[in-house]
């Protein structure tokens, strides 16, 4: 990427037009808006089967991450006429709402050049937006708690999950929290899936009521790990795998493996799970995408007892 104010880049087929690539985006590590562009096309090739057909909510930086911010629901009605987008019901607006939807590397380009840093996609596709093809928990410590309570929390979670028969798939939340994919690609509804997830979270809770809370009040959450299970919904989104993050610097919600969580609560030390885009790409081209199997990866829920 030229360190030009401005440059025009050919992406496939279209020809994108990127602007003001010098401003700084991450002021504590001069990360600028030209990089965070690099960055999305360098990934793309990794990132685009994860958005593949899945309406995305821009969260928008214009000004950097320690500005204000704005989620964008609505694709932008400047957007190029090749830019694919997905009509959604949205029950507030009482409206089909045209999200935009990721189908190359050029739509990747565009919308990093709108400052958009993160991409948060709905669980289901636009073609059936009442059919999740995942299932997620979001592990998110309430002070004091950390980065390695979430992992140990996770660490837990993995056996429980393991004990029903149902993989599963840590990534980083990019800050200090995780996230738990649990691929299902089969039909099922989000009532299902939120039913089923609020279930094993307050399994959990049960188990380790010192340590984990289902409850979303953050009253509650004081020095314990919240699993955020109403993430299963289908006006919800969570950020993406690879998605880029507005913290301090440039982290990277990456995926991980089983023994680096292990390792992480072994040496009780979880910075060993902090990626920046820079070791991002390299981790995908010496491991490959850790998080392939989610998308082919077929299950069903299993009943839970009470149920």
């Amino acid at each position: 990427m030229s360190k030009s104010e401005a440059a025009t880049v050919t992406v496939g087929k279209q020809q994108l037009r990127f602007t003001n690539t010098d401003k700084i985006l991450y002021p504590k590590t001069g990360f600028t808006k030209g990089q965070v562009i690099d960055y999305y096309l360098k990934i793309a090739p990794t990132l685009l089967p994860h958005l593949k057909g899945h309406p995305i909510t821009l969260k928008r930086y214009p000004n950097g991450v320690d500005k204000l911010f704005f989620y964008e629901k609505r694709c932008p009605s400047h957007r190029p006429d090749w830019i694919k987008t997905a009509a959604i019901w949205s029950e507030g607006n009482n409206e089909n709402i045209d999200f935009c939807v990721a189908g190359d590397a050029a739509t990747l380009g565009w919308l990093a050049n709108l400052a958009s840093l993160e991409l948060h996609p709905l669980l289901a596709r636009g073609d059936k937006p009442d059919r999740p093809t995942a299932m997620v928990f979001d592990f998110d410590p309430g002070p004091p708690a950390g980065a390695l309570d979430c992992v140990n929390a996770a660490l837990k979670m993995r056996e429980v999950l393991d004990h029903l028969g149902l993989q599963n798939f840590p990534k980083t939340s990019g800050g200090k929290g995780i996230h738990l994919w649990v691929p299902l690609n089969t039909p099922v509804t989000f009532d299902q899936t939120k039913q089923f997830a609020h279930g094993i979270a307050l399994l959990m809770e049960r188990q380790n009521p010192k340590e984990i809370t289902s409850n979303m009040s953050k009253a509650l959450r004081k020095g314990k790990v919240f699993i955020d299970w109403s993430q299963n919904d289908s006006h919800k989104t969570t950020a993406s795998v690879y998605s880029l993050r507005a913290r301090e610097e440039p982290t990277v919600s990456t995926p991980v493996t089983w023994e680096e969580m292990q390792a992480a609560a072994k040496k009780k030390d979880a910075s060993k799970l902090v990626f920046r885009t820079d070791e991002v790409l390299k981790r995908v081209k010496k491991l490959g995408d850790l998080f392939e199997p989610v998308l082919k990866l077929k299950q069903k829920l299993p009943k839970l007892s009470g149920e």
